[in-house]
C-alpha cells in the first residue's frame, strides 16, 4: 500500500514543533502572535534561536541560508567579528549617556564622507521617523504643504505616506488614516514626469519624495532619465527633492542609489545598514536646509522658526558604536561590490532554473537586492519604460497567491527568501548562492509535484 506524498505545508508545519508551541503562546500577547506584518504567515512563523555569517536557525534546530540579511541592514552578516567587538566594547562602557559622545561625531563624519548630499547629519531610530522628519524640514524650508509621492513606493508607516502604497492606489495601505490627513498628499505616477510637472504647476508642493532606486525596495526600477529630469523641474521651483534611502543606502553603492546614479538629492533618508544591525536612522542633506534643526540662542527661532526634534534614542552609544564599525568596512572594504556580484549570481542562477523547468517566471534585481515575478520578464527590468505603467502592475503582483507556498518550499530546502526575493550580504558565499539556487529548483518541483505550476 502507498501513502501520499506530504504537501508543502504539512510537511514544514510537521517538522516545526517547538515554532508551533511559541506561535500558540505569542498569540495570547501580540496581535498576529508576531511583531511584524511580514513575519506571520499560514500556519504558522518559524522562530530563530540564532544567526552567524549568512545563516541562522530555528528552535527546531533547521538551518537556512538567510536572504532577509536583517530586513537589509545585515550587508556585512551576521556577528560580524567588527561588529561585536564594538558593541561589546561600548556596552562595558555604558548603554546610554544621556548626552553627546565623540562616537556620533565619528559616525556622522563617515556617513558624510561616503553620500554625496549629507552636508548635515541628524540621527533619528526608525525609517519612519526619518521620512517623516524630512518632510517637516522640507516644509519649514519652503514654507509650503503639499507633497508629492509615487504609486508604489513606500516611506514608512506615518499617517501621510500611507497613500497609494498598494493597488487600487486609490485607498490608504493602512485603516485608522483620516481622509483630511492625506490631503497634502499628492500621488504621482512612476516614471511620469509629464505628470509630475503637472501636480508641481497646479499646487504648492514643498517636497517631492522618492525610493530613488524604484518603489517598494525596488520592486518597481526607476528610470535614470526620469530621475534626472525630476532634479531639474525640482530645482527649477525651488521643491526639496527626498530621495528615501533606508533600503538602498550603503546597498546599492557606497554612496547609495544617488551615488551610482548620478542624482543629488536636496534630503536624503538613511537607515538599516547605518545602524550595523541595530535600530537606527538619519536624515542627511544640504546644510541651508538642514539648518531648520538647528538651535540658536534666539528665543523666536525657537519658538517660531525651528524644527525640533528631541529623541531619546538619538545616536546612542551602542547604536553608533555598531554603525562606525560597520560603516568603516563598508567604505574600506569591497563588501558593497562583494554583495552585488553574488547577487547577480543568484538572479542569473534563477533565471537558469526557471528556464530549465520551463516554469513562466523571473528573477531581477539591481545592487544586492533580488525580487522575482510571474510570467515572462517585462521590458522594464530590461531598462525599457516605454510601457512602465502595465509592467509595475506586474512587477508588484510578484508572484501572488503562490508567494507563501513558494517561500515554505524554499524553507523546506534550507533557504529563507523574503518573501519571493531578499537581500545577500557580504558574509554569503558563491557556494551559499549556487546551493540556493539547486533549492530553488527542488522547491519549484515541489510546487509542481502539487499541481500549483
Amino acid at each position: 500500500m502507498t501513502t501520499s506524498r506530504p504537501t508543502i505545508e504539512q510537511e514544514y508545519a510537521a517538522a516545526r514543533p517547538k515554532s508551533k508551541a511559541l506561535y500558540e503562546r505569542a498569540r495570547q500577547s501580540m496581535p498576529s502572535g508576531a511583531a511584524h506584518d511580514g513575519r506571520v504567515f499560514s500556519p504558522f512563523p518559524f522562530y530563530v534561536e540564532r544567526a552567524d555569517g549568512a545563516r541562522k536557525w530555528d528552535v527546531d534546530g533547521h538551518a537556512y541560508i538567510d536572504c532577509w540579511s536583517g530586513h537589509g541592514a545585515l550587508m556585512l552578516g551576521h556577528n560580524h567579528p567588527a561588529v561585536v567587538r564594538a558593541i561589546t566594547e561600548q556596552a562595558k562602557k555604558g548603554l546610554h549617556y544621556s548626552a553627546c559622545s565623540e562616537l556620533e561625531v565619528r559616525w556622522a563624519e563617515l556617513i558624510r564622507g561616503c553620500v554625496p548630499g549629507a552636508e548635515r547629519v541628524r540621527f533619528t531610530l526608525t525609517g519612519t521617523e526619518t521620512t517623516s522628519l524630512a518632510v517637516r524640514v522640507a516644509r519649514a524650508f519652503t514654507g509650503r504643504d503639499d507633497i508629492v509621492k509615487f504609486e508604489s513606493h513606500f516611506h514608512g508607516v506615518h499617517d501621510a505616506f500611507v497613500a497609494a502604497v498598494k493597488d487600487p492606489f486609490e485607498i490608504p495601505a493602512s485603516a485608522g488614516v483620516p481622509a483630511s490627513t492625506l490631503k497634502t498628499t499628492l500621488v504621482a505616477r512612476c516614471n511620469d514626469i509629464a505628470h509630475v510637472r503637472e501636480l508641481l504647476d497646479e499646487h504648492p508642493v514643498a517636497a517631492v519624495i522618492l525610493e530613488p532606486a524604484g518603489g517598494r525596495s525596488m520592486t518597481v526600477p526607476s528610470n535614470p532619465a526620469f530621475l534626472k529630469a525630476l532634479r531639474e523641474e525640482t530645482t527649477k521651483r525651488g521643491v526639496v527633492l527626498i530621495f528615501d534611502e533606508v533600503v538602498t543606502g550603503f546597498r546599492y553603492a557606497r554612496g547609495g542609489a544617488q551615488a551610482h546614479l548620478g542624482v543629488t538629492p536636496d534630503l536624503t533618508a538613511l537607515g538599516k545598514i547605518i545602524g550595523g544591525g541595530l535600530p537606527a536612522g538619519a536624515v542627511v542633506g544640504r546644510a541651508d536646509v538642514m539648518d531648520g534643526l538647528a538651535w540658536k540662542p534666539d528665543p523666536e527661532w525657537q519658538r517660531f522658526r525651528m524644527i525640533p526634534h528631541p529623541g531619546t534614542w538619538n545616536a546612542m552609544p551602542m547604536t553608533a558604536a555598531a554603525g562606525v564599525a560597520t560603516l568603516r568596512l563598508v567604505r574600506d572594504t569591497d563588501a558593497v561590490d562583494r554583495a552585488r556580484a553574488l547577487t547577480q549570481r543568484l538572479i542569473e542562477g534563477f533565471n537558469a532554473v526557471y528556464d530549465e523547468l520551463d516554469v513562466a517566471g523571473f528573477a531581477y534585481g539591481r545592487a544586492s537586492i533580488f525580487k522575482m515575478g510571474r510570467g515572462e520578464p517585462p521590458p522594464m527590468v530590461f531598462g525599457d519604460f516605454s510601457t512602465a505603467r502595465e509592467d509595475a502592475r506586474q512587477l508588484v503582483a510578484g508572484w501572488g497567491d503562490l508567494t507563501p507556498v513558494i517561500r515554505k518550499a524554499m524553507l523546506l530546502e534550507g533557504v529563507d527568501l523574503m518573501r519571493t526575493g531578499g537581500f545577500l550580504s557580504a558574509a554569503h558565499s558563491e557556494e551559499d548562492v549556487d546551493a540556493s539556487c539547486q533549492a530553488f529548483e527542488r522547491a519549484l518541483g515541489r510546487l509542481r509535484r502539487e499541481g500549483l505550476l
